[in-house]
Parts: structure tokens; C-alpha cells; sequence
């Protein structure tokens, strides 16, 4: 007969978690060896807490394990000291059950040779699963929840897992709107195999259960109507709702009551409560939802008091709480106007404090007094002292230098902490494109002696993007090679240890693009320097690009080398960030130049037609601009985007004398004149941190200076489609406009003013580093009209549709629209109905 030293209780100790386990298990250990201490079996016995030395382990109720592996699970080795009871021998037992092998373990006390004991482990294994079969759904749902529930062939099959997988069943679908689904689940011993069992599932989902209708009891200030729209995802059933399904999920339907309550809080109704709710079936098998409610009085702002404010004056405070006495009590507006909506740009007392280096302020704002239907509210404000920002850190940045991201950051050591100067910061880093958009600052505070560190943590993205792409048109295949760098650095380009691939880390801009085909090729090469000398944000820009088309004949595809036209183009650019009227604003100047070479090659200017000579274009262009969005460029969420731009070339013709009436296509046109006018202007505004309403406005006017010569031929604008500038020869700005074939909004020779309004509504999928992704609905409507006479702002072609777009930083924005145009083209009298639009490498 043999002693029991530890008899485990697993039915009661599998359900309690693993402390409570190793407790009962010492519990029981000192129990039972308190009594082995007293008796003796078979002259088998020990002294309470006297070291033993463990001489042997055996193991039975073994199936599939053999006993050697029992042993390695324990931890106990063969020849190591241990207690009895002890601390080793109760961890061996958490271990066993902690490797979910087994369902029951119990250890007893085998034999003792002198001052060695023998263990046995008397176990009993947990069955594997060999198969599954789940019935009443179709197959992909099936392979579906198979895997959701990761029930494969060798899982060990506990009354956990049936509990957990049943429920899971169940709810996935009362989730869904099938209220009455069953589950059956059924287990099997499978004998072709030791230990092991079969499962069968049948799933019974039943018919979705819709809401027929929602009854409220005890409303009088707020109607039904006003309830149900209170409850944004609780809805009733009716016919023509496809925007939003009249299920019931019981998690929406709780967060639909606090909405209810939220209501009325805000109308002043901070008393309100729900008595009960409740289910209730109909004989079509719908539901009806049936709420009672209490409403309570009506509460006012009474006297708000401010307390503890020496910083700034209770009407100073009082302009940014915006609330006066006698005003509907409102709770939830009470809390942002003191503590803030969490909104990058909220207006309230805390961010006040914040902004001017009071990080240990602390604003409550409290009921003090309520009499009737009034509510005294003080604001109480613990000012404490200024505290300064003692240092400032960048992690993560393992390819850009530290001067990169310390340059655009708008708070120094020695600052007053300021909160807005930190979003301002995170909204900087994230506009130089080369971080993922979640950059997360770590303010570090020191109470004691009212300072602060800030560590900004980025994560970096790649900075490069290629364009490698091919295609055939015009008879001949067309091949793009691109590559933009847009994290260079050029002072490491005879640095061979730079060149991981490329010397990067300084924040440059470098780009070489080359396209080729049997009819063309051009060539260009482009680089930015945004901060000139490294001080101050003054960027200087400049590129060079070639290009030389050939005569195609359409009819036979042959190309005839000896007609051409030629281009040499180059530009020179200086950007400033202005401080006036603000930082968001920047000035650029850029002086271009362009030579059109032609040789036997028929151009069109207008209405003449050009084969030979060279057309000069010399140009100066100036632009202000502001940009407050952010914090992301490829999805912001605040803020705007405003530009005013006039390019303009020299008036020649009002100081020459000549006689452009009479002169021939080739000595009018030797130098271009022109002056335009571009205004854009964006607005974002978020609903929520992924749902996002973008505003669009712009126009552009192209004028001349001369009534003989007229509108320049070249810098027009081609107004439809998808946006994306094609090879161009004549400077002309491409103007995207949805729904409509590309450039086919205005004349054949272009379009000299033009306007675009738009509203696109954004959602984001992922804000990953690898792959942003958003998907967009919008409504635009613009046009292109030849000149004054033919311009009428209110003639505009419209149209509406759905698109995604994809940014991945190696290969920039990627998309595809499905557009609808609600008007014919001109010269036609059919709407020009649904259109497909790729968009590669641009932002609309």
C-alpha cells in the first residue's frame, strides 16, 4: 500500500486560475504530510521539511506519453535535493498542468531508502482532436470559423475549448443579426486511435432578426423621432435603409442607451435615467425594443465662479468656457470648455494653461451648489509654477540625422512647456514625409524642479519611390525608368560607407527620371536643398530636362528622324517660410526658361502651324502659400491648404514696336508672353480620426498683353479625367475632374480660365508604415472656358463616385475611381456616364 503524499482535486482546481492552483496544491501538500508525519505505512515515513534526495520517478495512467517525457514536463531531476512537502515538488505539479497535456495529475510518495524517496505521478492525458465536422453553414464559412477557432487535427480537447468555441459560434452570429442561432456540439471517441475524439458541430443560425420597431415610455421633452436618432446603431426596420442595417447587437445597443442619456444630458436633463429596458417578440419574428424613461427637471448654469486664477482674469476665462448664467446645463460642453476634446486645435482653459508652460496645472470644474433648476459650477484652478523643457530627443531615426527632425521641431531646451508647440512639432515631422504619420511624443515631467523632457519616437518609412513601368502606344513601346530620393544627402556622395544603398539621411530631394519610345525621349534631373546653409528653412530647387520628339506617320507608324522638335528646359527656385502673418506661409520664386527647336516638324500654335525655328519661353512665377494641415501628408486630418501663384513672362510686344499683325507664325511666337493667375484652396475637417471631409476650391485665368497677338498657345489649361499629367510639350497644367474622359473639358487648344469645386469624404483602412490605405467618396463639378466672354461660373460639369487609394512608400500614391459624369461633353448630348480612373503618384 502506498502513502499519498498529494492528491490533487482537479475537477475543482482545473477551473481556477494558475495561483490558485499552486495555493490549494501547497495547501493540500502540508495537510497531507502533517498526517503522513503521524502515521507510517509499510514503515514508510518522513520528517515535515527534512531535505530528501529524489531517487526515483515513475509515472502511470500513461496512454501516448512515455514516461521519460512526464519527467522533462516536471522539472524534478533525478539525484537533486528536495523537500516534503516543498516548493519543488508543487511547481512539478504546475508545470504538468500549465503544458495543457493532462486533466488530472496526483503525486505520491512511492518508497524511501534511507534518506532517498521515490515519487510516483499518477496522470490522466487529455484526448487530441482527429477530426472536426461542422454542418449547417456554406463551405466558406465553414473554413472560416475552423480557423477563427484554430480547431485542428492534435489539439487537446478540454472543457475550456467546447465552452469557448460554442460561444464564439454563437455569438459571431447574434452579432450579426441571427439571434436565435444554436450550436450542438458533440464529442466522440475516435477508435482508430488511442486518446483521441472526434467533434461534430451543427450550427443552426436561424433567420436574422430585425428590429420592427423601438417604443419609449416616459419622454415628454425629447419625441420619440429625436430618441431613435439618438441611437446610431440600433435602428428600426423599414424598407429603402441600406446605409444602415436594423440589427441587434447587444454591445450597440448599450452604448445606444448612453447615447440616449448623453442626449438629454446636453439638453440639460443631467437626471435623466433609463427605469428598464427590454426585448420583446412579434409573430413575424422581428423584435420590438421597448425603453422606459425618466427625464427629471431641466437644469440651468447658474453663477460660474473661477478660483485659484492669477494668471489670467476670470473675463479672459470666461471667453473660452463660453457658457453664461442662465444657459441650458450641459455637462459633456462644461468638460471640453475646461479639459478639451481631445482635438489637436481645441479651444479650452486647460490647453490655455498648457500653451504657456503650466504643465502641472490642474483645472476641475465642480457643482457646488444646486437650488431648483440651477447649478452654481466653480472652476477650480491650481495654477503651480512654469515649467521649462530641460531636453529634447529623437529615437527611432536610424537613417535620418538628427539635425533633419531637430530643425523642424518647434520646442528647444529652456522653453516654456507648450502643448501646441508639441502637436506643432509631431505635425512638422510628419509633413517631411519620411516617418510613419504615428508619431508618439513621451513627456517626461520632473515635479520637483518643474521641468520637463520630451523624446519624440518616429519610426521611419522608406524615402525613396521608383518608377519602373512599359507599355505600348503610337505604334511603338514606351519605357519609364524613375527614381526619387527624397531623403538624400549629397555632402556623403564620395562617402563609399554612405551607400546603404544610397547616402541618405539629410533630407534633400533628388530625382532622375527617363522615358523612351521610337517616338520620343526626354530626360530630366531635379534637386531641392530645403534648408540653404543649414540655418534657416530656405530651400533651393533647380532642374534640367531634354526631350526630342519625332514625325510619326499614323497610317504606316514609320518614324521619320529628320523632322524633330526639341526641348532644353531649366529652372532655378528659392523657397522661405514667412513668420508673417504667420509661420504656416511660404514664399517661392522661380525663374524658368524653355527652348522649343523645331525641325520639318509640323506644331500647332493656335492657328498656325509652325514647322521650323525655335520658340523661347522665359518665365518668372512667384507663389504664397499656406499649409496648416496634418499631422500626415498622405492623410490629414486638420487644417488647410491655400496658394496664390501669378507666372508671367515679359511684355515684349509693348515695347518692341512691332507689328504683330503682319508679322509670320515663327517672329510672333520666337518669344512667348503671357500672365496667369492660380488660387487653390483646401480645407480638412475630421468627424473622427479616420473619417475625414476634404474641401476643394481652385481657378486659374490665363491673360495676354497684347490684343494683337492675343492668348498665348502654350500654359493653357485641359480641364478632365484623371488629373495626371501625360508628355507635354506646351507647359499647359492638366486640371483632374472625375467622371469625364482626360483634357476633354476644354477646346482642343485648351482653355483659358478655368474652376473646380469639390467635396471628398475620406475614411482610413490602415495607417500602417507599409501601406496606407483610405477609401473616398466625392462630389466635383468644374469647368474650362476660352475666355470671358464664354465664362459663366454656374456652367460647370458634374459628377460623383467611389475610389481607394494605396500609398507604399517604394512605389508612392497608387488608386483607382469609379466616377459618374452627370453631363455631356461638349458637342455632345449624352451624359458622359460612368468613367475609370488609375492615379499613380498623386494626391487629389
Amino acid at each position: 500500500m502506498e502513502k499519498q503524499v498529494n492528491k490533487l482535486q482537479n475537477n475543482f482546481l482545473k477551473k481556477l486560475p494558475s495561483a490558485a492552483i499552486v495555493l490549494l496544491l501547497l495547501f493540500f501538500t502540508l495537510n497531507v504530510n502533517a498526517q503522513v508525519q503521524k502515521d507510517t505505512i509499510k514503515n514508510i515515513s518522513y520528517q515535515k521539511g527534512k531535505e530528501y534526495i529524489l531517487g526515483g520517478i515513475s509515472v502511470t495512467g500513461l496512454k501516448k506519453f512515455s514516461e521519460e517525457t512526464v519527467r522533462v514536463f516536471t522539472g524534478l531531476r533525478i539525484g537533486q535535493v528536495i523537500k516534503l512537502p516543498g516548493d519543488k515538488l508543487t511547481s512539478a505539479i504546475k508545470k504538468l498542468y500549465e503544458s495543457k497535456q493532462f486533466s488530472s495529475v496526483d503525486v505520491y510518495l512511492a518508497k524511501m531508502d534511507g534518506n532517498s524517496v521515490y515519487l510516483q505521478f499518477n496522470v490522466l492525458e487529455l484526448p487530441q482532436l482527429s477530426d472536426v465536422k461542422l454542418t449547417g453553414l456554406k463551405k466558406g464559412k465553414t473554413k472560416d470559423i475552423l480557423k477563427e477557432t484554430e480547431l485542428k487535427k492534435g489539439v487537446m480537447v478540454t472543457d475550456n475549448l467546447v465552452v469557448t468555441t460554442k460561444n464564439y459560434i454563437i455569438k459571431k452570429y447574434t452579432d450579426k443579426g441571427f439571434l436565435k442561432t444554436k450550436v450542438n456540439l458533440d464529442l466522440k471517441a475516435d477508435t482508430t486511435d488511442i486518446n483521441t475524439v472526434k467533434m461534430s458541430i451543427h450550427v443552426d443560425k436561424g433567420r436574422k432578426i430585425k428590429i420592427k420597431d423601438i417604443f419609449f415610455k416616459g419622454n415628454k421633452a425629447l419625441s420619440d423621432k429625436k430618441l431613435r436618432k439618438a441611437m446610431s446603431n440600433t435602428k428600426e426596420k423599414f424598407i429603402g435603409r441600406f446605409w444602415k442595417g436594423s440589427k441587434y447587437i447587444e454591445e450597440n445597443y448599450q452604448t445606444d442607451l448612453e447615447s440616449i442619456l448623453d442626449k438629454y444630458s446636453r439638453l440639460g436633463y443631467r437626471d435623466a435615467r433609463i427605469l428598464s429596458d427590454n426585448i420583446s417578440w412579434n409573430d413575424d419574428n422581428t423584435i420590438n425594443i421597448n425603453i422606459e424613461l425618466e427625464e427629471g427637471r431641466q437644469y440651468r448654469f447658474s453663477e460660474i465662479l473661477f478660483v485659484g486664477n492669477k494668471e489670467y482674469t476670470d473675463e479672459e476665462l470666461s471667453s473660452l468656457l463660453k457658457i453664461q448664467k442662465g444657459d441650458i446645463y450641459n455637462g459633456a460642453v462644461l468638460k471640453e470648455r475646461v479639459q478639451g476634446d481631445g482635438s489637436p486645435n481645441s479651444q479650452d482653459i486647460s490647453t490655455l494653461y498648457q500653451n504657456n508652460g503650466f504643465l502641472f496645472s490642474t483645472i476641475n470644474a465642480v457643482e457646488t451648489k444646486v437650488k431648483n433648476d440651477s447649478i452654481t459650477v466653480e472652476i477650480r484652478i491650481r495654477e503651480d509654477e512654469k515649467a521649462r523643457i530641460r531636453k529634447v530627443t529623437v529615437s527611432g531615426n536610424d537613417k535620418t540625422n538628427d539635425h533633419v527632425i531637430f530643425r523642424e521641431l518647434r520646442v528647444k531646451p529652456g522653453d516654456l512647456f507648450s502643448r501646441s508647440a508639441i502637436i506643432r512639432s509631431i505635425r512638422e515631422i510628419g509633413q517631411l514625409g519620411f516617418f510613419d504619420q504615428n508619431v508618439t511624443p513621451d513627456v517626461l515631467p520632473d515635479y520637483q524642479n518643474k521641468t520637463t523632457d520630451i523624446d519624440f519616437t518616429v519610426t521611419e518609412k522608406g524615402g525613396s519611390q521608383i518608377e519602373l513601368q512599359g507599355g505600348y502606344g503610337g505604334g511603338s513601346f514606351i519605357g519609364t525608368l524613375g527614381l526619387s530620393f527624397n531623403n538624400f544627402s549629397i555632402k556623403d556622395i564620395f562617402n563609399k560607407e554612405a551607400y546603404k544603398p544610397l547616402p541618405m539621411g539629410d533630407g534633400q530631394a533628388l530625382s532622375l527620371r527617363l522615358q523612351t519610345s521610337r517616338t520620343f525621349s526626354t530626360y530630366s534631373f531635379s534637386f531641392t536643398e530645403p534648408w540653404l546653409g543649414g540655418k534657416k528653412p530656405k530651400s533651393l530647387s533647380f532642374s534640367v530636362y531634354s526631350s526630342n520628339q519625332y514625325q510619326l506617320n499614323p497610317q504606316t507608324f514609320d518614324v521619320d528622324r529628320s523632322r524633330s522638335l526639341g526641348i532644353i528646359g531649366a529652372s532655378v527656385g528659392l523657397g522661405q517660410r514667412l513668420k508673417w502673418p504667420d509661420d504656416y506661409f511660404q514664399l517661392s520664386q522661380t525663374i524658368a526658361y524653355q527652348s522649343f527647336r523645331l525641325k520639318n516638324y509640323g506644331f500647332r500654335v493656335g492657328a498656325d502651324v509652325l514647322s521650323q525655328g525655335t520658340l523661347n519661353n522665359l518665365s518668372y512665377s512667384a507663389n504664397i502659400s499656406r499649409n496648416s494641415a496634418g499631422p500626415s501628408l498622405i492623410f490629414p486630418t486638420y487644417g488647410s491648404e491655400f496658394s496664390f501663384g501669378v507666372k508671367a513672362t515679359f511684355p515684349y510686344s509693348l515695347v518692341n514696336n512691332k507689328d504683330y499683325s503682319n508679322l509670320d507664325t515663327e517672329e510672333k511666337y520666337k518669344w512667348l508672353e503671357y500672365y496667369k493667375f492660380n488660387a487653390k484652396g483646401k480645407w480638412y475637417t475630421s468627424f473622427t480620426d479616420k473619417l475625414v471631409l476634404m474641401t476643394n476650391a481652385e481657378m486659374g485665368y490665363l491673360g495676354f498683353y497684347n490684343s494683337e497677338l492675343g492668348y498665348s498657345p502654350f500654359e493653357r489649361y485641359f480641364v478632365g479625367g484623371d488629373g495626371i499629367a501625360a508628355f507635354q510639350l506646351d507647359g499647359r497644367e492638366v486640371v483632374g475632374l472625375r467622371g469625364y474622359e482626360n483634357n476633354r473639358l476644354s477646346s482642343i487648344d485648351g482653355g483659358t480660365i478655368y474652376n473646380k469645386f469639390q467635396l471628398e469624404l475620406r475614411y482610413s483602412i490602415s495607417d500602417a508604415p507599409s501601406a496606407s490605405i483610405y477609401t473616398l467618396g466625392f462630389l466635383e463639378a468644374g469647368n474650362s472656358y476660352d475666355n470671358f466672354k464664354t465664362y459663366n461660373p454656374f456652367e460647370l460639369k458634374r459628377s460623383a463616385g467611389l475610389g481607394v487609394r494605396i500609398f507604399m512608400p517604394a512605389f508612392g500614391l497608387l488608386g483607382i475611381d469609379f466616377a459618374h459624369g452627370f453631363d455631356p461633353l461638349p458637342g455632345q448630348n449624352v451624359k458622359s456616364g460612368w468613367q475609370t480612373h488609375f492615379i499613380i503618384g498623386r494626391q487629389f
